[in-house]
This record gives structure tokens, C-alpha cells and sequence, in this order.
């Protein structure tokens, strides 16, 4: 029986901090809606991120790229509506960050639309000058690397990342250098599992994953994953936590207590 705990507090930057400061894992989630933000915040999900994953999940588009501005907009209104305590996090979708200035208007205009306190990015090195022109207007930001769902043709499918040695060292490298830029939090998406864990140990901003193993700071899934209502094929890391439960509320709620409790995510949901 999993019991939902409601957050006592706001979720703020230095909060996750403390938590990664104290070895304290954090639970995070995808929300589109009200109804679901609302529930997902009482179970205890401290951030909840606006992806462009509504994309596939929500337009049923094949990948994230058709995602627009207004799409994130639109859909991030209605979770800030549904949030009171949790952190909103907002995805800058394809095409939102072609520059240092463009990045800049977009996350202004999305924060001021929506009141999210943290918007993500994807990109490459190319992620460093944008985090920093961010950081110096006071927006927070979370920078993510490994598997980039954006840049998927480029790609050629999605792949696990940084599993050579050079791609490993260069992941490192890239991580250290979006922190000294000033991004706040950092996401790893399909990331063998020890590269992960140096990358977390390596650096004092708290390290989200995704497909990224059992010792980063905080874990991410996608709520349909979670659910086990995304059609066709689920990926490796997800995990159906509607198994065993009678009810939505206690899937979301097994999903925080193993996360919190480092249950999830085990070997078979990792990449070696």
C-alpha cells in the first residue's frame, strides 16, 4: 500500500540542492494538464516538467520536433494551474533556440505566460552560451544531455549516448562547463549508468535521469510511461507502476516511494 504525501513546502533551486547535499532523492514527472499536475503534486512529485514529449503523447506526432512555443504555453498554463508547492519546468521546444537572443524572448515570454521557475534546454555544446546569457537574467535553467529527442535525425534514432570512452569523457567535460555557465539543473537521458554517476558526483548541481541508472539525484519519467497507456513499444527505462495497483493515484504514488527509496531505477531499466 503506498500512501501519497503531499509537499510541505515550495520546491525551489536551493531545496533540490539541499536534498542532493543531504543524499536525499527526488521525483519528478511529465504533467500537460490540470487535473493530472494536481495529482501528481499530491503524491509527492516535487517537479513537474511541461516536455515536448506532448508531442508524441498527447499530438501522437512520431517524434517531439512539431512541437511549437504556444504548444508549451498552452499546456504549461494549465499545470501551473494545478501546482501550488511542486517546481514547473518547461521544455524550450525545436526550433526555440537558435540564439543566445532568441532563447532569452522565449523563456521570458514562457516564464511570464505561465510562472514556471525553471525551463529546459537541449543542444549540445551549443547549450553553454545560451545557459549563460539565461544565467545572467536571473532564469533558471536545466540543461540536458545524453540523448537528444530534438535532434533525433541528426542522431539517426534514439540511441544510448556517451557509451565510447571519448563520448564519455566529452560528456563530463560538457557537464562541468554547463555548471561553471550557471545552469541550475541537468538532465541525462539514456546514459550508461556508471558514466552517470560520475557525472553526478562530479558536479554540485542536482542531476536529473532518465534512462541515466540509480545514481543520479532525481528521476524523470514520462506520466504515460508511468501509466502504461503509451502506445506501441515502451522504452527500456520505463516501468509500468499500474501493476499491482488499483488505482492512478497509487501508480504515481509507487513511483515516488521507489524513487525516494532507490528501488527504481534497478539494472533491468538501466544501460550498462
Amino acid at each position: 500500500m503506498y500512501i501519497p504525501k503531499p509537499l510541505d513546502d515550495k520546491i525551489t533551486i536551493p531545496h533540490l540542492r539541499k536534498l542532493k547535499q543531504e543524499g536525499e532523492k527526488f521525483a519528478c514527472l511529465t504533467a500537460y494538464d490540470y487535473s493530472f499536475a494536481n495529482l501528481v503534486e499530491d503524491c509527492g512529485v516535487e517537479v513537474v516538467l511541461v516536455g515536448d514529449s506532448l508531442g508524441m503523447v498527447i499530438q501522437g506526432h512520431d517524434t517531439t520536433i512539431p512541437v511549437t512555443l504556444d504548444d508549451i504555453c498552452y499546456h504549461g498554463k494549465a499545470v501551473a494551474a494545478g501546482l501550488h508547492n511542486a517546481m514547473l519546468m518547461l521544455d524550450m521546444p525545436f526550433g526555440s533556440l537558435n540564439s543566445p537572443q532568441q532563447a532569452l524572448d522565449n523563456a521570458c515570454e514562457l516564464i511570464k505566460q505561465t510562472e514556471a521557475q525553471v525551463v529546459k534546454l537541449e543542444g549540445w555544446k551549443s547549450q553553454l552560451e545560451i545557459v549563460e546569457a539565461l544565467a545572467h537574467f536571473g532564469i533558471a535553467s536545466c540543461a540536458h544531455l545524453g540523448l537528444q529527442p530534438q535532434m533525433v535525425n541528426k542522431m539517426g534514432g534514439y540511441r544510448v549516448q556517451g557509451k565510447a570512452k571519448s563520448a564519455a569523457e566529452e560528456m563530463l567535460a560538457t557537464a562541468k562547463n554547463l555548471e561553471a555557465a550557471g545552469t541550475d539543473l541537468l538532465l541525462l537521458e539514456c546514459v550508461p549508468a556508471p558514466l552517470a554517476a560520475e557525472i553526478t558526483a562530479e558536479l554540485e548541481i542536482p542531476v536529473i535521469g532518465i534512462g541515466a541508472g540509480p545514481d543520479v539525484d532525481g528521476q524523470i519519467l514520462v506520466l504515460q510511461d508511468v501509466l502504461n497507456v503509451t502506445p506501441g513499444k515502451k522504452p527500456k527505462f520505463s516501468k509500468n507502476f499500474m501493476q499491482g495497483q488499483s488505482s492512478i493515484q497509487g501508480a504515481i504514488s509507487r513511483y515516488v516511494t521507489e524513487v525516494k527509496r532507490g528501488q527504481f531505477p534497478d539494472r533491468s531499466h538501466s544501460f550498462s
